[in-house]
């Protein structure tokens, strides 16, 4: 990839960020993409996808440098999600039923935000319909359990309802955001109907009834890789063959998931989730199908790698 003064600029923001393979992907598939347009005589734009750390106060400062440099679009991560949307000129109704933004581009009347966790979350969930694996046999009887209440939970809890769950459970460690994670659901009545916001300490008493447990939470990220939401005891409280995801794609598998292994879950973890979030992403600033193989497997050798 060469960088010349010609370049579409992208990038992904958060803080921190450094642990983000989103700059791994994305560069990868764009490389991909010229090469096979070039073969055709009909060059791709040229892009760079670029991590950008931006601490919570700096933010709104942020986006007007973005401004400023002419960046086509971002993505965002923890914890810019939620904050991001007073900046930004209009978001998608997707992205307002979710109440947070992962995806940002430029367009004539400013900045424009939508979401594409929830259209990520999904794919492997999808991908296990149907098959021996699937616990619950349908999706209209499963219990989804989801652990915090962030921009990453909000988007887990419309993609459970969109595919049908009978019952989305949310847990959180502070009352305060709890009371404001549920009032928040208020516009949506067909989601607040199945949601049920619950302090951490309801633990025991929901895990015994849950098909689906979604670790929504940064607990277990880089660099604390040895820390998990739940203790060994509480994940074994899950009846076998219940479905552990984890958000985090990094590493693999997380303490989370090892517990859930030992426990007899079948464990999910998020590299997906990240390909097909990023993929539609990437669809929405270059106007063209994304590489999405190209994209998974880059992230797949990289984790190959010593």
């Amino acid at each position: 990839m060469v960088i010349t003064g010609k370049t579409h600029l992208l990038g992904v923001i958060g803080y921190p960020v450094e642990h983000s393979f989103s700059p791994l992907m994305h560069n990868a598939a764009i490389a991909h993409l010229q090469q096979e347009k070039g073969a055709e005589k009909e060059n791709l734009p040229n892009y760079a996808y670029l991590p950008f750390p931006i601490q919570p106060e700096r933010l709104k400062d942020a986006i007007a440098g973005f401004t400023a440099i002419a960046l086509k679009g971002f993505n965002i991560t923890i914890p810019h999600k939620q904050a991001i949307i007073p900046l930004l000129d209009d978001i998608s109704d997707v992205a307002k039923a979710i109440g947070a933004v992962n995806t940002v581009w430029r367009g004539e009347k400013g900045w424009h935000g939508t979401n594409t966790d929830a259209f990520g979350f999904l794919a492997p969930l999808e991908a296990l319909s149907g098959s021996s694996l699937t616990v619950p046999k349908s999706w209209t009887d499963a219990r989804a359990l989801i652990l915090g209440n962030g921009g990453a939970a909000r988007a887990v809890v419309a993609a459970c309802q969109q595919l049908g769950c009978r019952k989305i459970s949310g847990v959180g460690r502070s009352p305060d955001k709890l009371a404001h994670f549920a009032e928040s659901w208020a516009h949506t009545p067909h989601i607040a109907a199945k949601l049920q916001v619950m302090p951490w300490d309801a633990l025991p008493t929901q895990m015994p009834k849950t098909d689906l447990i979604v670790n929504a939470t940064p607990v277990g990220m880089h660099p604390k890789i040895n820390d998990s939401p739940l203790s060994d005891d509480e994940m074994a409280l899950l009846k076998p063959g219940a479905i552990a995801y984890d958000l985090i794609y990094t590493p693999r598998p997380t303490k989370f998931l090892q517990q859930a292994t030992a426990a007899g879950l079948l464990a999910i973890d998020g590299l997906e989730m990240l390909v097909q979030q990023g993929a539609a992403a990437l669809e929405i600033w270059i106007n063209q199908p994304a590489p999405v193989k190209v994209m998974r497997q880059t992230l797949l050798n990289y984790l190959k790698t010593p």
